[in-house]
């Protein structure tokens, strides 16, 4: 079915992480694989978790996490909001 990477809160707020990792940039940077067909599919998955828990009135935010570990010491980023259920 597909899975969420990371599904954590900060405060009041359920985060839903998704983490990408790209050794080299011949891909792209690791937070240009999150698609918007990527992001859809994170959406539905997070709709069910939040059904599923009856977590409806939940305030939720998607969130990127990009690994880039090209360099000698990985480089790490934190995309809060990085798109939102009206994803296209």
């Amino acid at each position: 079915m597909g899975e969420i990477d990371i599904i954590a809160r900060d405060g009041e707020t359920l985060v839903f992480v998704e983490v990408k990792a790209r050794d080299g940039r011949s891909f792209g940077a690791p937070v240009e694989a999150v698609s918007p067909w990527k992001q859809r599919r994170i959406v539905q998955l997070a709709t069910l978790y939040l059904a599923h828990n009856r977590a409806v009135d939940c305030r939720c935010r998607f969130d990127v996490v990009s690994v880039d570990v090209d360099a000698s010491v990985p480089v790490v980023q934190v995309f809060q909001n990085a798109f939102d259920a009206g994803a296209s």
